[in-house]
């Protein structure tokens, strides 16, 4: 992957190759392999979206999580294996029937109510877990988690935390969940 070595010929500390699906298509454990072989090529620390959202999801110590989408189809359940071969219980993987082009226009308030529905579906998840950037959620998260009573992990808040764990900064941000807002060990 060349523009990993441009980063990595750049001089980064820490590098974040972005986007959950093709990583998570590799299954958990070749994504693994991968990220070996590059810390070992590069002698530099890596993750990608998903190794970020297993130790999101580790930190808040769960178990039994539900998935909340923007996709439909099998490739849910591509998501939901690698979560299984993560070590956790998925509940469901639900997603949202929306056009990809489209998920940007999604209301903070159908998201909530579609991760609300499936929560109903699955109340014994102790997390819930939003794959994907490009739905606008940001403000309900801290909102789903009151009223859920289970922590929400999105991977903007996610990466966030990550990058400070393994650069060593503690910033605290309050309204995006408790995992950024309290800055759990990883």
């Amino acid at each position: 992957m060349p523009l990993v070595k441009q980063l990595a010929d750049a001089g980064c500390d820490l590098i974040h190759p972005e986007g959950a699906p093709p990583f998570m298509l590799l299954g958990y454990k070749g994504e693994g392999q991968l990220l070996k072989k590059w810390e070992k090529e590069y002698k530099l620390p890596f993750f990608t979206s998903g190794s970020n959202h297993v130790r999101a999801l580790h930190a808040l110590k769960a178990k039994k999580i539900l998935g909340a989408t923007y996709f439909v189809g099998g490739i849910n359940d591509l998501f939901a294996k690698y979560f299984v071969e993560a070590g956790f219980d998925v509940l469901g993987m639900e997603g949202i029937k929306v056009d990809f082009d489209k998920v940007g226009q999604l209301s903070a308030e159908q998201v909530y109510a579609h991760v609300k529905q499936a929560f109903l579906k699955h109340r014994k998840a102790d997390a819930i877990y939003l794959l994907g950037t490009g739905w606008r959620v940001l403000p309900i998260i801290k909102l789903l988690e009151q009223d859920l009573g289970v922590p929400v992990v999105h991977p903007v808040p996610a990466r966030c935390w990550e990058m400070q764990l393994r650069l060593s900064v503690r910033q605290p941000v309050e309204g995006y969940g408790r995992l950024l807002a309290e800055m759990l060990p990883g």
